[in-house]
Parts: C-alpha cells; structure tokens; sequence
C-alpha cells in the first residue's frame, strides 16, 4: 500500500511548502477535495514544488461541471504536471447539485458513466486527431475544431477515478475508470463482500481484469501521540461517524453489520431541534462500531492494523484525521508501512 496525504488549503505558498514537505517525508501522493474551494488550482501550486509526489482531485463534484471543462482542465494539469495528475470525481448528491451548483440532476450512475465516456472521447480527438463526435442520453459533444484542440499530450491521458458506495456507483467505476475512491464511511467487510465484487462485475462486463486498477482508501483513522491527543482524535471520529451513519444514502453499510436501527436512531436526532443533537449523536458510537469503522491506536500501531485489514484490499490510501493534528505523528506510521 502506497500512503497518499491531503492538501490543505491556504495561499499558493503555504500549499507549495505542504506539497514538498509531503515530498520529503516519502508521500506517494497529495490530494485536493473540494468544499470551500476550487479543487484544481492548488495542485498548479502542488506541481511546481515537487517532482514525484502524484497529485489528483479527492474529489471535483463531476456534475457541477460539463465533460468539456473537465476535459479541459485535466488535460492542462496532465501536461504541466509531466503526467503525475489523476482526475478523481464524485457525483456529490441532489441537493447541492440542484441547488448549490444550479445544474441537472438524474440517475447519477448512469451520469458518471456517460460523463466518464464523453472525457474520454474528448481526449481522443485531441491526443490521435480522431472526429469528436459523442451523442448520449445526458451529453452532446460533436464540434471540435483544430483551434480549440489543446493537442497530443507527451504522456499518456490522465487516469480517470470516481468515488463511489452504492453498488450502482461501485459498477461504474469498474467498467469505465481507472480506480475507484472509496468513501470514508466503509468497513473492511463492506469492502471485502459488496465494493469489490461489484467492481469485478464491471470490469468483467467491460473485459478488463482488476490488475492496475488502483483502490483507494481512505481509512477514518484516530491517533495521537498523548493519551489527551488520542482522546480528542476518539472523539471527534465517533461524531464524523455519527454524521455519515444518519444520511440515508449510506445505510446499507450500516445494514450489513446489523446496525440499521442506529442508522435510523441518527438520521431523527439530526433532523431534530435539539441544540446538543450532534455530540448526543457521537455518544450513540460504542465501542464496536468506533472500532469497526475506524483505525484507533496510537502512532505505532497504526501501520499494523491498516496492513491486517486493508493490504490486501486496497492499492492505496489516505490517512482520514478529521481533527487538528501534527503531521509527525504519521511519520512512524509511513515507516511502518514501508
């Protein structure tokens, strides 16, 4: 397993030190999520400090944007950074779609699908001067004159990933991408019964077999190199918990473990009044579930757990802290890992 770190956000600078600090401490790669900011242009600052460290999107919302402005975008970003850049893409889900982002929303699934194919058609009329001529149910693209054809790159296309979690998404990634990102909220044996053998079953419906397919984890992990460190990790991780388990569209994980009826418990106190609904939420994470979803220890023994439950599961993954932290305390991790 290759150790893959976050970039923050910030000025130019700042994201350019972090990226070749990254680089130093032996990252395989970096990558930029979109949430307050735009996901493209801090890897512009990411490329031009480092040499090695592969760098991609964790995730682009895919349907806040056309195939063109996607294809567009990763292609620039494949040729500036000599081809270390990978074009990872979420559906995100109606609401911000709708209403946040003002575009269309229907049948995700078949969306990225189609979206996923429409890239790639793009990218061949650039790369082998092939006729642009795509026509699908969501997406039309047929005009593609030698003007506005950014050319052949040096390297090979970007590679192309998508987050996913209901088989639907699972599917999809397999037959049409280069590797699926898979969401925090997973376990090891949702993993290991529902993600991957939907994703065979893609690939096999396209012909492909599994083998440079990348896996990309994404692993809710909490550590701290003091027992008051580790606490607050622990806790903040039970609440990240609580938040994905009350959102309906991830039950099935729930579900497989037994665990449906929390998932509803979650889902009404969120939609409740009560100003203290949130920490009540985190208290609902026992033990058992912490554990199940979440890599807990300290630095040490992180690496070994990860390894036991994830290495022959995934090709590659993110540490997921979501509380603040020194990144020294990973550098015993990605030790151990190599």
């Amino acid at each position: 397993m290759r150790a893959d770190g976050k970039l923050i956000s910030g000025s130019l600078q700042r994201i350019a030190a972090a990226a070749a600090e990254h680089e130093r401490r032996g990252y395989a790669g970096l990558w930029s999520s979109e949430s307050a900011h735009d996901p493209f242009l801090p890897l512009v600052a990411a490329a031009q400090s480092t040499r090695r460290l592969e760098l991609g999107t964790a995730i682009a919302v895919a349907f806040a944007r056309s195939p063109m402005t996607l294809a567009y975008t990763a292609w620039d970003l494949q040729r500036y950074t000599e081809g270390r850049f990978t074009l990872g893409l979420g559906s995100q889900v109606k609401p911000h779609i709708e209403r946040r982002f003002s575009m269309p929303w229907s049948r995700p699934a078949a969306r990225m699908h189609e979206l996923v194919a429409a890239i790639r058609a793009i990218w061949d009329s650039w790369q082998n001067g092939s006729r642009l001529n795509f026509e699908g149910e969501f997406y039309r693209h047929t005009l593609m004159t030698p003007f506005f054809s950014p050319g052949p790159l040096p390297t090979t296309a970007p590679k192309i990933v998508i987050a996913a979690v209901g088989e639907s998404m699972c599917r999809v990634a397999g037959e049409v991408c280069d590797g699926i990102l898979l969401h925090g909220f997973t376990t090891e044996r949702y993993i290991r019964e529902v993600t991957l053998p939907t994703v065979r079953q893609g690939r096999e419906k396209a012909g492909r077999s599994m083998n440079g397919f990348e896996v990309i984890g994404l692993p809710l992990t909490a550590t701290g190199t003091t027992e008051e460190s580790l606490a607050t990790a622990v806790r903040a991780v039970r609440n990240q918990i609580a938040f994905y388990a009350s959102t309906p569209a991830y039950r099935g994980v729930l579900e497989l473990h037994g665990w449906g009826a929390l998932g509803d418990e979650l889902h009404a106190l969120s939609r409740g009044d009560d100003p203290g609904r949130w920490a009540k939420m985190g208290d609902a994470i026992d033990d058992e579930v912490l554990n199940t979803f979440a890599v807990v220890g300290p630095p040490d023994r992180i690496a070994a757990v990860l390894t036991e439950r994830f290495g022959d599961l995934v090709t590659r993954f993110q540490f997921y802290a979501p509380y603040e932290h020194d990144i020294d305390q990973w550098t015993s991790v990605l030790a151990g890992l190599k």
